[in-house]
């Protein structure tokens, strides 16, 4: 039964791993969301009904991350949904510094919550990464995120058969309207979003609910595994 199954979701007091939380209450699971920030957790759970719990925690700190799984205890489904904008420019400008910290807050922090949950996560259950369209698609000024996503969803195919019969799977969204923009202004946000909506198939860019209903088709069909769903609304398929 739905109201039997615990979804933990790590980066989950915002954007898509908060509309997903969202979409899986609704559905009458029990949904456990993490995040760094207490009081963004708080904010969070104030817009959320259901059987919702809050945990706050670092993903990026590994040494912590056992004894947070460990308060949550035994759960059904695990969607990491942390994001980084670290390591984005020109590959022959881009330092690898910044290359460097979009890996440790991308790869290694999936990486981590992804191993420290084992002990806690149902074998049967299903293990749900985000990753991000950059990974498939050729878009210049990317090459250092597109190492990370790539990365993240090199990591599918192989824990799917590792860790059977757990299901892993990922997402990767195109250009998606969350907070993980926040750091152009309003005016410039609006002009970036208008002209990667004209190289889109469908006329749009994606709504973190468009990313949650696939995380959510993917918790819930036991047939899927080892598989990574581009919700870029046909971005990659633009020259």
């Amino acid at each position: 039964m739905i109201s039997e199954q615990h979804v933990v979701i790590v980066g989950g007091s915002s954007g898509i791993g908060l509309s997903t939380a969202r979409l899986l209450l609704g559905q009458g699971y029990k949904v456990t969301i993490t995040g760094r920030s207490a009081s963004r957790l708080a904010s969070a759970r104030d817009t959320l009904s259901g059987d919702i719990h809050t945990l706050a925690m670092n993903a990026a700190q590994s040494s912590g991350l056992p004894e947070a799984f460990a308060h949550i205890g035994s759960f059904s489904h695990l969607v990491l949904a942390l994001g980084s904008s670290r390591g984005a420019g020109p590959f022959a400008s881009v330092s690898l510094e910044e290359v460097r910290a979009g890996f440790e807050e991308k790869v290694y922090a999936h990486f981590a919550a992804a191993q420290a949950a084992l002990p806690f996560l149902a074998p049967n259950g299903s293990l749900t990464f985000i990753s991000a369209v950059t990974a498939h698609a050729a878009m210049p000024g990317t090459a250092g995120i597109a190492a990370a996503n790539a990365a993240v969803t090199a990591l599918v195919p192989v824990l799917a058969a590792e860790l059977q019969p757990m299901r892993v799977n990922a997402v990767s969204p195109g250009v998606t309207d969350t907070p993980w923009w926040d750091f152009l202004s309003e005016e410039d946000r609006a002009s970036v979003f208008a002209d990667y909506a004209s190289k889109t198939p469908v006329g749009r860019i994606g709504t973190a609910d468009d990313i949650a209903q696939a995380v959510v088709f993917l918790i819930a069909n036991t047939f899927i595994t080892g598989q990574t769903v581009v919700c870029d609304g046909g971005l990659r398929l633009k020259g």
